[in-house]
């Protein structure tokens, strides 16, 4: 039962990460394109809400549920699917901790545009595009995961030491 129910808050954590991460992107972009300081505020704000209530949790707890379920099935965490999936959550860390610095400063600078009425100015576009670019290498990773987590290929072992 403890492995059912590690595998599925180990599942609902990935979805979450994907899907945090896809809507927040969507949503961004959609905003971005109004060209509307006011709008862009209105969504920043709530993207960085969402990125701190779900994703920030489920980043938390998915290494935390990985390792339980991996011991509770007997894989070593040395597995090649594993280590290659724990580089890739690495990968995708690395670019998401600056995709939050970036979404917080894109959601001061609008919200200073919109309290002034003037449009979003140029560093808000640079950084835009920059958190955009940040997007694609952390989605494909964790894309990457979720296709190791459901292949589980065989991979050569790591071995520690």
């Amino acid at each position: 039962m403890a492995y059912f129910i590690l595998k599925f808050l180990h599942v609902i954590g990935a979805a979450v990460l994907l899907g945090t991460g896809a809507g927040i992107a969507f949503f961004m972009v959609m905003a971005h394109v109004t060209g509307s300081a006011v709008k862009v505020a209105a969504v920043a704000r709530i993207v960085v809400l969402a990125d701190f209530l779900f994703t920030a949790t489920a980043v938390v707890l998915q290494p935390v549920t990985g390792a339980l379920l991996a011991h509770s099935a007997g894989y070593p965490l040395t597995e090649g699917w594993i280590v290659l999936s724990i580089a890739l959550y690495l990968v995708t860390g690395a670019f998401w901790l600056p995709v939050m610095w970036m979404q917080m400063r894109m959601r001061q600078m609008a919200e200073t545009a919109a309290a002034a009425g003037i449009a979003l100015p140029a560093a808000y576009h640079r950084l835009f595009w920059t958190w955009f670019a940040f997007g694609f290498p952390a989605f494909t990773a964790v894309l990457g995961i979720f296709w190791l987590m459901i292949v589980r290929p065989d991979l050569p072992a790591f071995a520690l030491g």
